[in-house]
This record gives structure tokens, sequence and C-alpha cells, in this order.
């Protein structure tokens, strides 16, 4: 379903922003706790000759140990385009590695957004409008979240007064972590 804007409808910003790196669940091998944090944003970079290992360093959240999530093993050197940026522990390297799919799914972690972010909705219309309202909601980070609970907790609604009232271009309940758009319908009578 597409959510064209209607000619008068008038256009809301809402952002979903973020609070903190989210948590994610690795085993801890010193008290079996299943939640960690990178809150230190520390690399730790190894070279064997010519072949570089770098690490990202998380702390379990209950007894605060040291584990290592590998973002590069046993590679060349010269293959690691953003050597420096690992040197000196760059927050947004370690964010992008942080939020990398690939990096997740080799070292068996998910992320854990529970509490890292809140939705940002400056203007808030009045449910009871004659006319359509068109909102953008933005995403400052890939928070996967379902547009439908995402609509509701910004707009006061419940999941089937969402369903009957919005029209969105993504689909109501899959997981979205990108940009959409949405019309709230006005109330019918």
């Amino acid at each position: 379903m597409s959510s064209q804007a209607h000619k008068d409808c008038s256009v809301l910003s809402w952002a979903v922003r973020c609070v903190r790196l989210p948590l994610f669940s690795l085993r801890c091998l010193e008290c079996g706790a299943t939640t960690a944090t990178a809150e230190r944003r520390m690399f730790r970079v190894n070279a064997n000759k010519k072949l570089l290992d770098v690490w990202l360093l998380v702390d379990c959240v209950r007894c605060g140990a040291t584990s290592k999530i590998a973002v590069h093993e046993r590679v060349p050197v010269r293959s690691v385009g953003r050597l420096r940026a690992f040197e000196k522990n760059a927050p947004r390297l370690v964010e992008r590695v942080l939020l990398d799919p690939q990096v997740a799914r080799r070292n068996r972690f998910t992320l854990d957004w529970d509490g890292a972010w809140y939705l940002d909705t400056p203007e808030v219309p009045s449910l009871d409008a004659d006319w359509p309202v068109c909102v953008e909601v933005a995403f400052e980070a890939p928070v996967p979240l379902r547009p439908d609970r995402l609509i509701g907790q910004g707009l006061g609604l419940s999941r089937r007064a969402v369903e009957r009232r919005v029209k969105c271009e993504v689909g109501l309940t899959r997981k979205a972590c990108r940009a959409f758009a949405f019309t709230l319908l006005p109330r019918l009578a």
C-alpha cells in the first residue's frame, strides 16, 4: 500500500534517536550472563608478521569481564583500509562494526535495542483532525522496529486503530529499520 502524500496533507517529521549503543547477547565465559556492552569503544589490534587481527573489546554487564568480538582475523595488513581508525578507537567505527550484520553473524551475537532508543515526536497531531496528516519517520541507527508499534507509541493509538487509520509505504507488521512515511487518516464517524 502506498502512502502518496495527500494534497491537503500537513507533513510532520519524527525521528528514532539513539540514547546509547545497543547491548548485545553474548555469553560471558566468567559468569554465564548473556548481556554485554561495548561502551568502552575500544579495539585491540595485534600483528603477527604480515597478518593482522582486529577485535572489538566488550564487557559483561554483570561481572565486567572483557571478551573480544572478531572484526578481522589473520588478514594481510594492507587489506585493512582503516587501520589508523582501529588503532585510534574511532567512535564511529565502533558503531559501524557493532551494527554490521556480518560481524554479528560471524561472532554469533544479536543486538538488544531495549532502552537504547527513543521516538522524538516534536509535533503530535490532533487525533480528531478532519484531514489526513502525513508523517515522515527517520532513523539515526538501524533499530529494528515494527511500524505499527512505533506509530501506536507516537500517537497513543492501539494496534487496531493504527491498522484502520494508517496508510503506510512499508508493511505495518514487518520490522523496519530505515526511513518510512505514513498517512494518518481522519477518524471515521
